[in-house]
């Protein structure tokens, strides 16, 4: 792969983006608006307001365009990136552009029906050694980000997670009664799969999902066995196996 960074933490580095952009035309990381547009359709209305997290030079914004979804916010820490992009869909009435951090969205309470991210909190966890135990400086940031997408939402909208991490693992991190949401997954893919959480606002977590939160914060972190994983060595790089 062309764009294929030396090491893994690279993709945290908004300077690797930006000259990666500068040169590259397109990506979509775990697949097109295609092979999860069942799903979305069942989440989504054509009227909702949208804030896509993240949404670099993927096809997906202006495929949802397409399809029918014309309030759509895009955001992600590179201004190279929103440059080629809002000049890409200046075509696009309602489509808007912008660079900020997803841990500081300079958004007003409740002013999404829909947030959406597509493997953007997995190019986060690029330098994590186990699912079972985030690092404290990762932990914090996906809290922080995951308070900003639930402060960002109105009563009722949904936060859309499209990831290869599997529930047993990322339900630890969304599963949390704080963040006052609901979690519901489904999946899509053929020889590797690939999962959509569903976050609803103003919904309790499920008696599982509770019981589950309740064991995180009591029981001391440790690995279960037999549980198998797919987080790859270090000097693997898993976001690019990413592909279909």
């Amino acid at each position: 792969m062309e764009y294929l960074p030396d090491k893994n933490s690279s993709y945290k580095d908004v300077e690797y983006w930006d000259e990666r952009y500068r040169t590259e035309q397109h990506y979509d990381w775990l697949g097109s608006f295609s092979n999860f547009q069942h799903l979305l359709e069942k989440n989504i209305k054509k009227e909702d307001s949208i804030l896509i997290l993240g949404c670099g030079n993927s096809n997906l914004s202006g495929d949802m365009y397409s399809a029918g979804y014309h309030a759509i916010t895009n955001m992600d820490y590179s201004s190279v990136c929103i440059s080629v992009m809002s000049a890409r869909y200046s075509s696009c009435p309602g489509m808007t552009w912008h660079q900020m951090d997803v841990r500081q969205l300079s958004f007003s309470d409740a002013s999404f029906d829909v947030i959406l991210e597509k493997a953007t909190l997995d190019a986060i966890m690029v330098e994590e050694k186990s699912p079972w135990e985030v690092s404290p400086e990762t932990s914090s940031f996906i809290h922080q980000a995951l308070t900003e997408i639930s402060r960002c939402l109105k009563p009722g909208g949904r936060f859309i997670s499209i990831t290869f991490a599997q529930p047993f693992f990322r339900k630890r991190l969304y599963a949390r009664t704080e963040y006052n949401w609901s979690v519901r997954h489904g999946s899509y893919g053929e020889g590797f799969e690939y999962f959509v959480y569903v976050m609803t606002k103003g919904e309790q977590l499920s008696p599982e999902d509770a019981a589950l939160e309740k064991k995180l914060l009591e029981e001391p972190k440790s690995q279960p066995s037999g549980i198998p994983t797919r987080q790859n060595e270090e000097n693997n790089d898993f976001l690019c196996n990413i592909t279909l």
